[in-house]
């Protein structure tokens, strides 16, 4: 069984994955040109800002990769982007680490500085949660379509199950209220 194999094909969710995806490659993609247009040399660790952070050519050719790929992600949409958006996050949060113990050494081939390894922690957080959003959860809704896909005899039982369909949220609900009767002493019970 492959891992797609699982997992529901059209699912509301399937939006919050695509904008997510689009919303941070398109930063990217601005990050990316702005390098870009100020003409940084590709291995340059100068300390050359662009937005604020220090970058050269080669972090602005690989925020544009990453950048069109997310689009990408967004293009195809559903469980590919939702995929997408927690594995780039997890680089991202990966190369927050990583470049958290290279600033200052001859090894940070980048020009990371404080400001991008924030930056990779934040984007990254933002890019896996877009991913992550209404998949992986304790506690997810019986209605959520990864819920139904993770437990199917019980989402078939339910299906089959007679009585009205209750929409809308919990709150506006009817509830169902126990009858009441004379109370029983535990003496009385059979």
């Amino acid at each position: 069984m492959k891992l797609r194999d699982e997992l529901p094909v059209d699912h509301s969710l399937a939006t919050v994955y695509r904008v997510g995806a689009a919303l941070c490659g398109a930063v990217l993609l601005v990050f990316a040109c702005l390098g870009f247009a100020d003409g940084l040399g590709f291995f340059e660790t100068d300390g050359a800002r662009v937005a604020g952070m220090s970058s050269n050519g080669l972090l602005s050719l690989i925020s544009l990769c990453v950048g069109v790929l997310l689009l990408i992600g967004a293009v195809v949409g559903g469980n590919a982007a939702s995929t997408l958006n927690m594995i780039v996050g997890a680089a991202f949060l990966l190369s927050g680490f990583v470049h958290l113990f290279l600033l200052g050494r001859p090894a940070n081939i980048l020009d990371f500085g404080m400001s991008n390894v924030v930056f990779s922690f934040v984007m990254g957080l933002l890019i896996v949660t877009f991913g992550m959003y209404g998949r992986v959860s304790g506690g997810l809704p019986h209605d959520n379509p990864y819920w139904r896909s993770r437990h199917p005899e019980q989402a078939g039982r339910m299906a089959d199950a007679p009585g009205p369909v209750l929409e809308g949220p919990a709150s506006t609900r009817p509830r169902h209220v126990l009858p009441t009767g004379p109370a029983r002493r535990p003496a009385e019970r059979p």
